[in-house]
């Protein structure tokens, strides 16, 4: 069995990853950590929880983590990873990260946009886990750098198409929308009930983090520079993501090759489903799973693409896909805990 911690288990993103590992047929929970809940049984901060595990939330010490742990999942903000994951790795364990601070491979892009790097040197090291794109490189990586949700939306349905050079890569518009546990557990006015609900508003326009994030992997795919247009906004709901993309397509490419692209990207994915033609995705579809539903219409009008995914921001966005990426490193079938049925409601 392997041995599991969740550091950062009572934010919501830690918190799915206990449930899912709570009942992951080959793990053992072994460490919870929590800094404002210390001393107090997980179930009691997550009533749902109550008979899957009785693991009390314990401080972060990496003392503890070498002594209980084979593969640590650092579900904390950003900076505090950067600042223990290097031991972690030198001590031999497998380290998923669902922060940002192993995300960019150009310690100048993540310094741009969140603080100075304190473990440069893994950077190169650390492997973006994007589990459909780098799966063979996941399979041998120590550090994985879990990606974030709004860019999984939008990478998952834009990369075969780039690879193929099927759509103009400089008229890249993406509109996403996501669920309000994407702004995390801790109190802030912009998530409270009252400013929420009824409402629905686009927020850090033309400055959101996961913005060179995405222009990133992007450009890594494609082998040169991609800039985008992306704009998030908060729905009053509690988790998903529906994610809008408007893009130019090149001359003479039709709709059976656009859909021939999807298919041969993803036909044999898990986790990827190609809706039909009237069937759009919907963030109800894919709640409370690993999935990511991608459908697309073409307009003719203007000869413009229009691709959309959906995808629960606390799963595949998330806590899902640490859990794909944990079963990839450590040789395990990439489905294992993560093959619950969607439901209907």
């Amino acid at each position: 069995m392997i041995r599991a911690a969740v550091l950062g288990a009572t934010g919501y993103a830690g918190a799915e990853l206990v449930r899912l590992l709570a009942g992951h047929p080959q793990v053992t929970l072994t460490l919870l950590t929590s800094r404002q809940y210390t001393g107090t049984r997980f179930d009691r901060v997550y009533p749902s929880l109550r008979g899957f595990t009785d693991l009390m939330c314990e401080t972060l010490s990496t003392d503890v983590i070498y002594q209980k742990a084979d593969v640590v999942f650092t579900a904390l903000p950003h900076k505090i990873p950067m600042s223990i994951v290097p031991d972690l790795i030198a001590n031999d364990k497998k380290v998923v990260d669902l922060s940002a601070d192993f995300r960019f491979k150009d310690q100048a892009v993540y310094e741009a946009h969140y603080q100075t790097h304190q473990a440069g040197p893994l950077l190169d090291e650390a492997v973006y886990g994007l589990c459909e794109v780098y799966r063979e490189k996941i399979r041998s990586a120590k550090l994985v750098g879990n990606p974030g949700c709004y860019p999984t939306s939008a990478l998952l349905p834009l990369i075969p198409l780039i690879k193929n050079k099927l759509i103009d890569a400089d008229s890249i518009i993406i509109d996403s929308k996501s669920g309000v546990s994407g702004a995390g557990r801790s109190l802030s006015l912009t998530a409270h009930y009252c400013n929420v609900n009824g409402s629905f508003k686009a927020y850090k326009v033309a400055a959101h983090r996961h913005n060179p994030e995405i222009e990133a992997i992007l450009s890594d795919v494609a082998g040169q520079s991609i800039q985008v247009t992306f704009t998030p906004h908060l729905v009053p709901m509690t988790r998903g993501m529906l994610t809008t993309i408007y893009t130019g397509l090149n001359a003479g490419v039709s709709q059976k090759r656009i859909q021939s692209s999807l298919i041969e990207a993803y036909a044999k994915e898990p986790f990827i489903r190609l809706d039909a033609d009237h069937q759009l995705p919907d963030t109800l579809h894919v709640k409370g799973t690993n999935i990511c539903d991608i459908g697309f219409k073409i307009d003719r009008r203007c000869n413009r693409l229009i691709l959309i995914s959906a995808i629960d921001n606390l799963g595949k966005g998330a806590a899902g896909q640490a859990v794909q990426n944990m079963n990839l490193m450590c040789g395990l079938k990439e489905t294992t805990g993560l093959d619950a049925v969607p439901r209907p409601l």
